[in-house]
């Protein structure tokens, strides 16, 4: 089954799942419409004239609605196929303007992913941060048995992010940990962005994690950058070759470097195996050879 087939399966099923029941004459169309990319609703002959209408009484906009006391109209996101951590993401717009994202807990994981994004953000909300901008918890409850949190959204300029920002940022995250480096967990090139004053926005903090080696945050931009034009043994092996020149800026000697190098790798194959989904392949084709050819090394 190809990606469009799966997301429009898991699109249907989302539907039912945030918008049931009917009789109200009041509708959203979700395909085709031009907010949905071409990519997830190619579009057809057929499309023209039809439409999937959702009724959205007793639904999650109604539920939205109450939680911010006022009208509240939804878009729904749906995330690439088969990700271990996809969820439903909404928009939630009041007045023609954004007023907060909502990610929706619709199973046992995504709703500890949830919950977790809503403890790191709490906790991040008390500290002073000058570097990193992040969202605030707007709302943490649940509905017809969802997680649901509503996060404010972030003032997103696009554009290439300085190296010198990224490097302060992965600093200040490492420190909210205290004495234990802390790490956000996928400090991924689409998580960030710029912002008006010049700090580093950073959101999906789901995978914020306090007592990790330091550098595991730069080792991930690093790596994630490095699968968009490598092969994963490619970009296994390349992670391991240059994390003495990525980590080097943030005082790590070279064989420190390596080995948290090395720990990411493991700790990342170690996240797929419990998320129980391999997007890299089975480890011993890109994990183990990056490990072992460094071991040969030394």
């Amino acid at each position: 089954m190809n990606d469009s087939a799966v997301r429009l399966g898991y699109l249907e099923e989302t539907v039912r799942l945030l918008y049931p029941g009917g009789g109200s004459p009041r509708a959203y169309t979700l395909l085709p419409h031009a907010r949905v990319p071409r990519r997830l609703a190619p579009r057809r002959w057929w499309h023209v004239g039809a439409q999937i209408a959702v009724p959205v009484e007793d639904s999650i906009a109604t539920y939205l609605s109450e939680v911010f006391e006022r009208p509240v109209e939804t878009v729904l996101h749906v995330r690439p196929a088969l990700r271990a951590n996809r969820k439903p993401v909404l928009e939630a717009r009041s007045g023609g303007r954004r007023i907060a994202f909502v990610k929706i807990g619709d199973s046992k994981r995504a709703r500890a992913l949830v919950t977790a994004e809503a403890a790191a953000l709490r906790r991040l909300a008390g500290l002073a941060l000058d570097t990193v901008a992040v969202p605030a918890v707007l709302h943490h409850g649940d509905w017809r048995g969802l997680s649901v949190l509503a996060l404010s959204p972030l003032p997103v300029r696009r554009g290439r992010v300085p190296e010198r920002l990224l490097l302060d940022a992965v600093e200040e995250i490492a420190g909210t940990g205290g004495t234990r480096p802390a790490w956000h967990g996928d400090f991924s090139p689409w998580n960030l962005g710029t912002s008006p004053d010049g700090r580093l926005l950073v959101w999906d903090w789901e995978r914020y994690e306090i007592g990790v080696p330091y550098g595991f945050d730069a080792v991930h931009h690093f790596f994630q950058r490095a699968l968009r034009r490598m092969a994963p043994p490619v970009a296994a092996r390349a992670c391991v070759a240059r994390s003495v020149r990525t980590l080097a800026p943030l005082g790590l000697a070279a064989a420190a470097a390596k080995q948290t190098a090395m720990r990411y790798l493991i700790a990342l194959a170690d996240r797929h195996a419990a998320d129980g989904h391999t997007p890299l392949g089975p480890p011993e084709s890109w994990l183990n050879p990056a490990v072992d050819h460094e071991e040969l090394l030394t």
